[in-house]
């Protein structure tokens, strides 16, 4: 009986011992490894601390964190922010296809408008509550400060240069290594195109471009604009005269049609009834059957949204594929 209770005492102790053992090894665990849901927490949360500092047209801007609730103030940024994979809270109408451009309908469904790429309505960003605003300072300068009143602002130079447009985006989302990705896959492709090119032309290339776009009451030759500096990325040629600094010229009479001459013209227009009686007229004229597009009948109506209105990473790749397929090159 004596030592039945005896087993049974010890029993309990080493039962009790084990217990205390199984918790101060847990316990020593934890201090040991860490505790994974903790520091999962400490790190988000430093994350969220973390400030950074975007240098950009307007000035240098503090952003804390990764922003979620961005603001897109110009074309080419709201094209920025779906190729880096952001749904922005805002957006501005676009220039044609109202309210937005057809190739970003999908991702941008549903998605605030805040008014004109020109004047965007600063009561409407406001009530956003935005963490983050993408604006331009050949747009907003004049409203900047107004806009950093309301959030964290960052500002591009112009408009058009897609790359730059990408970059700064992804800096201040904290998107930097996707950014350099997305840019990289552009520079791949470019490489792409002017191997197959120079293989299919030979001494023909590279070949002499005008870009045109027709007016209801004049005609436009593009210089050094959106698609000028695609195509000088992609190895064409620019006439002597077309090699200038701004955004091209307008001409306003038909006795100018000479200064359009290349070997290739990329032609985009709208589909208003005045714009296409311009083009009739223009077209129908003597000096445009001289010029050597024409001759050799390589003039090619393209896409305004890829080749000037968008602006954005993504429209850039579209206007690639249309010059892929007027060169029936393989993509």
């Amino acid at each position: 009986m004596f030592n039945s209770t005896l087993k049974r005492k010890n029993w309990i102790f080493v039962l009790t011992l084990s217990l205390v053992l199984s918790i101060s090894v847990t316990a020593g665990a934890w201090w040991i490894f860490g505790n994974d849901e903790e520091e999962n927490k400490q790190e988000n949360a430093q994350a969220q601390k973390e400030v950074r500092v975007i240098e950009h047209a307007i000035g240098k801007t503090k952003i804390t964190g990764t922003p979620k609730r961005i603001v897109t103030l110009y074309q080419g940024a709201n094209d920025a922010a779906v190729a880096l994979g952001v749904t922005p809270v805002g957006v501005v109408d676009s220039w044609v296809q109202k309210p937005m451009y057809k190739y970003l309908r999908d991702e941008l469904k549903g998605v605030q408008h805040v008014g004109l790429e020109t004047q965007p309505n600063l009561e409407e960003i406001a009530k956003l509550n935005p963490d983050l605003i993408i604006a331009s300072k050949v747009r907003h300068e004049k409203i900047y400060s107004k806009l950093s009143q309301i959030a964290p602002t960052v500002a591009h130079e112009t408009v058009f240069k897609f790359k730059e447009t990408v970059k700064l985006v992804g800096q201040a989302m904290n998107k930097e290594e996707k950014a350099n990705k997305i840019i990289s896959n552009w520079e791949q492709r470019v490489t792409d195109f002017k191997e197959k090119v120079k293989n299919k032309l030979g001494d023909k290339w590279p070949l002499e471009v005008s870009v045109l776009n027709f007016r209801a009451d004049h005609a436009r030759i593009y210089f050094s604009g959106y698609a000028g500096r695609i195509l000088d990325e992609l190895g064409f040629k620019r006439p002597k005269s077309h090699q200038q600094d701004k955004w091209g010229i307008k001409l306003t009479s038909k006795e100018s049609i000479p200064a359009m001459n290349a070997d290739v013209f990329f032609v985009f227009m709208s589909d208003n009834e005045a714009v296409q009686n311009t083009y009739q007229e223009w077209t129908n004229h003597p000096l445009w059957k001289n010029l050597d597009a024409v001759k050799k009948d390589q003039v090619y109506r393209v896409d305004q949204v890829a080749w000037n209105m968008a602006g954005g990473i993504i429209s850039a790749h579209n206007m690639l594929d249309q010059i892929y397929n007027h060169f029936n090159l393989k993509k």
